[in-house]
């Protein structure tokens, strides 16, 4: 006898997060205080966001995809994920290429009727996500690779600096390193016309006077203005995996990332990546 359909309101903390209900208090006060995050420091973290039930059968599908993993073969990228300029100086922002070592778990690793992807697909949280960014619409990200994935840190492995080609990113810790791999992140380091490339070099250079080391535990949310605020997860230090699920959004319909990325992290191209990639239009000058 087949299971019944998951309810995607079971995974989440309701009482807390009562979504589906946006003129509750509970609800209105949350999207107060992530708007003013998300404002000042470009990320918002919203505690306890899965309940128990959703937080182990996440992990758990997690775990169980875990052996999918895609791991690159290059382990060296610069954060733009662009190939080496040799016109430009050697310390270049864009010549300096880091060590990455982190793995995903694509999002063609999970059926319609697994618990995170109902829970992704739920228009509830949309529309939460799409409140607490203060937009006027948001659609599923169309990628059929990378639309809903899982970030898996092994032992000894990191995510270098990097920008993401995307505004935000929503994450969810489904399990933490027991020691290192911390997110840490420079709050809008660049800018829609400006790569600040000084900047970028400096802290690739080692200067934290502007890095943010952000605290999570499993079962928070994470919303993440990822486009100007370079990024990185530390080395894992521990002796398990550290596994964190993102979940993409967009605010036009039909978005799907580049060839060269999903290449890079993904280790697969699709048709419909490269008929996307004839018509590509970027909404800004920056590199990816």
């Amino acid at each position: 006898m087949p299971e019944p359909p998951i309810d995607p309101a079971s995974l989440v903390n309701t009482s807390r997060y009562p979504l589906g209900s946006p003129h509750d208090t509970r609800y209105q006060n949350n999207l107060t205080v992530t708007r003013s995050q998300l404002e000042r420091d470009g990320c918002a973290v919203i505690p306890g966001f899965l309940s128990p039930l959703g937080l182990s059968r996440l992990l758990g599908e997690a775990e169980e995809r875990r052996k999918f993993a895609y791991f690159s073969a290059s382990t060296k990228t610069n954060v733009y994920f662009s190939t080496d300029d040799p016109s430009l100086a050697e310390d270049h922002p864009r010549r300096i290429f880091l060590k990455r070592t982190n793995g995903f778990i694509t999002s063609d690793c999970y059926d319609n009727d697994s618990a995170s992807r109902v829970l992704y697909s739920w228009q509830a949280l949309m529309i939460f996500i799409q409140d607490c960014l203060d937009k006027d619409r948001l659609y599923i990200y169309e990628d059929p690779v990378s639309n809903m994935i899982v970030n898996v840190l092994t032992p000894g492995s990191q995510f270098n600096w990097h920008f993401d080609t995307n505004e935000f990113t929503i994450t969810m810790l489904l399990k933490s390193a027991v020691s290192g791999g911390h997110f840490e992140y420079v709050p809008n380091l660049r800018n829609a016309n400006d790569e600040c490339y000084e900047d970028v070099r400096a802290v690739l250079s080692g200067d934290t006077q502007r890095v943010t080391r952000l605290k999570l535990t499993p079962g928070d949310l994470q919303l993440f203005l990822g486009r100007f605020s370079l990024h990185r997860v530390t080395e894992n230090t521990g002796p398990s995996d550290r596994l964190l699920l993102i979940m993409s959004f967009a605010e036009k319909p039909g978005m799907i990332g580049s060839v060269e990325r999903s290449r890079e992290l993904y280790g697969k191209v699709t048709e419909r990546h490269l008929e996307a990639q004839a018509q590509r239009v970027r909404a800004d000058e920056l590199m990816d």
